[in-house]
């Protein structure tokens, strides 16, 4: 299917053209068939040739107090059928409906020069021709036409066809974003949405999401040119039966959306064309799609603004929107999305700054120059901006820019060692505090700092980072020569530890024994006891020369220590899994591993 928008002022015979060409009613209203008026949006069809492509038209009104309505239908469809009458000529709304079709860079297009049995075609086609050509559109193929007599209406088909045959197909596997220009709701069946969809594919069966973003939908059933459909692609012409919890009506200018693709957005950054961007009136409607919201300009360049829109819309890098104060009392002017996501602008100078950067936008997508500009965001975010993924996430979902990247690599080099010379006692630089030292927003991203490759080797241990060599820290010469006494003591009996006191007078307190256990040094058995290293392996050889099961008094004996320190010791072997408890007063040797030492 093609879809076509009709374009043109008022009563210069769109209408009548369309029925024409397809046999069908455009206008739905009584009162539009009797006023001779379009009011809202008409939908018809026909095809190119018995077997051809189905060509669908979205008829638009022409009257200036429905530029709104007009807007809505030409919004999402990509091809125009541009008429005007040759007994009227160019009128107001036939260059106020070229422009906003030039603000949405609309490329596509043929021109019927209608009423040919009233007036002389030939010099409105050449005007018309010389002013579409000055546009997005180009020149454009032209057919005079008379939808009473049906002469050129043969021709103008052909002019259709060969538009068809050109249009391009947008990708059936895009993400769904229909805009909806009608919403009702039919008995025994709920809502029923209708719109275009400009890309993508809707199935039966599919879970889509409304404007907000969380309102949960699925698609019940689908029709496209009145017939039922298990699945419609873009660009076509579609009306959906949704089921789902809706806290209000569906109306025109609502959306639905593919779940977990499109970020909601109410501030953005636009390049605008037609006016320069500090003579835009302080509100003006952003249309987009059939959308129409209320926007707040901030100039910022002379071609560039910030809007901040009165509801958030799914819009993405490249979009295009037509600029339009209410009432129509100046000439409508374009807006290309730049970003979606632009920085905050707090500081002073900010928005000169922002200006300068913003000159350098095409608002074309482009995946390598937005990651150098963010240097570190989720690869789904930028997909849901519309920009590719130029890279392979560095850890996680997370994209970094290679120069960014490489930099906060050094840094973090440089902060690990830093705190292992103002912490001796703790050498290892907490992973938390990292991040927060390196502004970075998961603490994944430190990890996978840690793991790059580079000039300094960095090892991380129990949430701790340190430096080049062991990943054990050293440890300074006072805790060293205390580490070495307790050694001493502990020669003859391994298994006696030292008292409180003993090691007060080591200089061994809280944070120098957690600096000695990191360092793998001493073994903590509990908050009070601790050991030489393997001590735990050493317990465990002694107590399975016991009868088995055994008592704590006898493993207590049998290890030649106190209470004390057996209870706690005894508790650490069962977590290691070399002992386990009969009951409540016995324990015993579980059964070697046989792939594994005997020490550890």
């Amino acid at each position: 299917m093609r879809v076509l928008t009709t374009a043109g002022h008022v009563d210069h015979g769109k209408s009548a053209l369309v029925r024409a060409l397809t046999g069908m009613e455009p206008d739905r209203y009584e009162e539009e068939r009797r006023r001779g008026l379009t009011l809202d949006l008409g939908f018809v069809w026909t095809r190119t040739e018995p077997d051809g492509e189905y060509l669908a038209f979205v008829d638009v009104p022409g009257h200036e107090r429905f530029v709104a309505t007009m807007l809505a239908g030409a919004g999402p469809v990509p091809a125009v059928l541009f008429v005007v009458a040759a007994d009227q000529g160019w009128q107001p709304q036939s260059q106020e409906h070229l422009v906003i079709l030039d603000a949405l860079g609309v490329r596509h297009a043929v021109l019927a020069v209608t009423r040919s049995d009233l007036a002389d075609p030939e010099p409105v086609r050449a005007d018309a021709v010389r002013r579409l050509a000055a546009t997005s559109l180009g020149t454009v193929p032209s057919v005079a036409v008379s939808a009473v007599t049906g002469a050129g209406l043969d021709a103008l088909r052909t002019e259709l066809a060969r538009l068809a045959d050109a249009l391009p197909v947008p990708p059936a596997d895009a993400d769904v974003r229909l805009w909806l220009d009608r919403a009702f709701t039919v008995r025994g069946h709920g809502t029923v949405v209708t719109g275009t969809l400009g890309a993508g594919t809707l199935r039966v069966g599919d879970r889509l999401v409304a404007s907000d973003g969380t309102t949960a939908l699925r698609v019940r059933a689908l029709q496209s040119l009145q017939r039922e459909r298990t699945a419609v692609s873009g660009v076509a012409r579609v009306a959906v039966n949704v089921h789902g919890s809706l806290d209000g009506a569906l109306r025109r200018g609502d959306v639905l959306l593919t779940p977990d693709r499109w970020l909601l957005t109410d501030l953005i950054d636009v390049r605008v064309a037609g006016e320069p961007a500090g003579e835009l009136p302080r509100t003006v409607r952003l249309h987009l799609g059939t959308a129409a919201v209320a926007v707040t300009v901030r100039p910022l360049g002379e071609d560039t603004a910030r809007l901040t829109l009165s509801r958030p819309l799914p819009l993405r890098v490249g979009d295009r929107a037509v600029l339009r104060e209410p009432g129509g009392g100046r000439t409508p002017c374009a807006a290309t999305v730049l970003d979606v996501r632009p920085p905050r602008l707090d500081r002073r100078g900010a928005g000169r700054a922002r200006a300068a950067e913003l000159a350098t936008l095409t608002g074309r997508p482009d995946g390598a120059a937005e990651l150098r500009r963010r240097r570190l965001v989720r690869r789904t975010e930028l997909l849901a901006m519309g920009v590719p993924a130029p890279a392979e996430p560095v850890t996680g979902d997370w994209l970094a820019d290679e120069h960014h990247w490489a930099g906060l690599r050094t840094r973090l080099a440089a902060e690990v060692e830093r705190y292992a010379e103002e912490h001796p006692m703790e050498p290892g630089l907490p992973a938390e505090a990292a991040r927060r030292l390196l502004d970075l927003p998961d603490r994944a991203l430190v990890d996978a700092l840690a793991r790059a490759p580079g000039a300094t080797a960095l090892h991380s241990r129990e949430g701790r980072l340190y430096g080049p060599g062991s990943v054990r820290p050293a440890l300074p010469p006072p805790l060293r020569a205390a580490v070495d006494a307790v050694r001493q003591d502990l020669e003859k009996t391994p298994f006696r530890a030292p008292e409180a006191d003993r090691l007060a007078e080591l200089g061994l307190h809280r944070k120098a024994l957690a600096a000695a256990v990191r360092a793998g040094a001493l073994l903590r058995v509990s908050d009070t006891v601790v050991l030489l290293p393997g001590a735990d392996a050493e317990a465990a050889a002694v107590l399975r020369r016991l009868p088995q099961p055994f008592t704590l008094s006898e493993a207590r004996r049998a290890l030649d220590t106190t209470r004390r320190v057996a209870v706690p010791l005894l508790e650490l072997l069962d977590a290691r899994g070399h002992t386990e408890r009969v009951d409540d007063l016995h324990r015993r040797c579980r059964p070697q591993d046989p792939r594994k030492p005997t020490n550890t």
